[in-house]
């Protein structure tokens, strides 16, 4: 397997970016976390590798941070001792991987409570362990990563509504909301992009709305500057479901994003205090 390095040096995420810019001591430890990430994140997608491969490639990296790898390659080895060095419960990472091993199988959400669930554990974890890897000290700062991940799960789903469909048939939304705008999972499945559609993707922007606030509100003056990399993630995901909100969510025809000059200008604005 590849080290953590060429892992993120190939990825071309918004969060490996915001990476470049975290001090030397936590961006070797947060390099090793992305690439963990990156690996399970693969594991679950790539459609190219037999699905009874992907399941034990899951399930040994779960027993591994479970019980210890009987022989672990070089990835396994940093992100082992990450967890022991940083004191990091094994919990989120294994809530993490079985979040991510669910979308192995198509799977529905018939509520915002059964989304959430899998929106903490495929996001807000990887929020929870970044603060630990990060040297935050206060508690709220784990509730500001809780929230952050919710809200920026629900804006990588809206931007990803086609994508998901194209993987898989994949539908996020949840299915008391289709009800509530009396659209159809024929209507997604068909891109019919109407005045029901665009209320539906609304009321979905608010929800994350809420949850950006909401981990402002947890944002303590202490942790501020360990922060600094999870605020420019906030403040670029935060960017983008504006930017689809103001376009009317045609995201069946375009998938969001915002330019590198600009995610530089907003790296740059925070990394300075801004």
């Amino acid at each position: 397997m590849a080290s953590s390095q060429d892992i993120t040096r190939k990825a071309k995420s918004n969060l490996a970016i915001t990476l470049l810019c975290l001090p030397k001591e936590r961006k070797k430890d947060m390099v090793t976390f992305y690439a963990f990430c990156r690996v399970i994140d693969d594991l679950t997608d790539d459609l190219d590798i037999p699905i009874e491969k992907r399941k034990r490639g899951l399930q040994e990296w779960r027993e591994g941070i479970d019980q210890g790898f009987s022989e672990p390659d070089e990835l396994q080895s940093e992100v082992t001792e990450l967890i022991s060095r940083h004191e990091i419960s094994k919990q989120p990472f294994l809530d993490l991987i079985d979040g991510c091993a669910s979308d192995l199988q198509p799977q529905r959400f018939g509520s915002w409570s059964e989304l959430e669930n899998y929106t903490y554990r495929v996001a807000s974890c990887v929020g929870i362990i970044s603060t630990r890897i990060f040297g935050c000290t206060h508690p709220d700062s784990e509730k500001y990563a809780v929230a952050l991940g919710h809200a920026l799960q629900i804006t990588n789903i809206l931007r990803d509504v086609d994508e998901d469909l194209r993987n898989g048939g994949r539908i996020y939304l949840p299915l008391d909301d289709f009800t509530r705008f009396q659209y159809s999972e024929r209507d997604l499945i068909g891109r019919v992009h109407d005045g029901r559609f665009m209320a539906m993707m609304a009321w979905q922007a608010d929800r994350a709305e809420k949850y950006y606030q909401q981990a402002l509100t947890h944002l303590q003056p202490e942790d501020a500057k360990a922060l600094r990399a999870a605020e420019a993630m906030r403040k670029i995901y935060h960017t983008i479901l504006k930017k689809m909100r103001a376009d009317g969510f045609q995201v069946f025809k375009q998938r969001y994003s915002i330019s590198k000059p600009r995610k530089i200008a907003i790296l740059a604005a925070t990394f300075l205090g801004g």
